[in-house]
């Protein structure tokens, strides 16, 4: 009898450290998960009040859209509306995709598959995002003076304070942008991490 007290206390003890195990592991899988998600909480908070500001402007352009009275006016107003409009919405689409990924469901392989595409995916646009902002200066400052001042500045002899100002905002744009993609790099590859050391 003791014998088989003995096995069966030992069969119940592994049942019950193998139940242990499985539960250890769901709760290490589920706080990775919940590190996972945060990493990019903060990301979309940004981009969406940056996003809320850039379709507040969209609106204020398309309410002003009649002062600008000629044709290349018209062409900056709505590559200025595309530029407020379109990226954002695709960032933070791709930044809602990759916060979604269930690191926890499907294969390893398969998770840093999906991951590595919707990263690269995000980084692109956030390179898109710097060039164009770039560009942008280009056809949003007509579109910005139009609509405030009434001056169309491809008419206008620009003072060399204007051209100072221009300069000062291109290498303050460059400083951030450089900043901002740091930090993307950084929260992606510290998630990237999280989903590798599921491994």
């Amino acid at each position: 009898m003791e014998i088989e007290e003995l096995q069966s206390a030992w069969v119940q003890m592994s049942q019950e450290l193998d139940h242990q195990k499985k539960l250890t592991h769901e709760i290490i899988l589920d706080m990775t998960k919940q590190k996972y998600q945060n990493k990019f909480k903060i990301l979309t908070k940004y981009e969406t009040v940056g996003a809320f500001v850039c379709f507040i402007v969209a609106f204020f352009v398309l309410l002003n859209f009649g002062k600008l009275d000629t044709w290349y006016l018209k062409i900056c107003g709505i590559l200025t509306l595309s530029f407020l409009i379109v990226l954002p919405v695709l960032v933070l689409s791709t930044l809602k995709k990759i916060k979604n990924i269930d690191i926890t469901k499907g294969s390893y392989k398969e998770n840093l598959k999906v991951y590595l595409r919707t990263k690269n995916r995000l980084l692109k646009l956030q390179q898109l995002g710097m060039a164009i902002g770039f560009a942008g200066l280009l056809f949003i400052v007509p579109v910005t003076s139009k609509i405030i001042s009434n001056k169309n500045v491809f008419l206008t002899n620009l003072k060399v304070e204007q051209y100072v100002i221009f300069a000062i905002t291109f290498v303050a744009l460059a400083f951030f942008c450089k900043w901002a993609y740091k930090g993307y790099l950084k929260i992606t590859q510290s998630a990237q991490d999280l989903i590798k050391d599921l491994e």
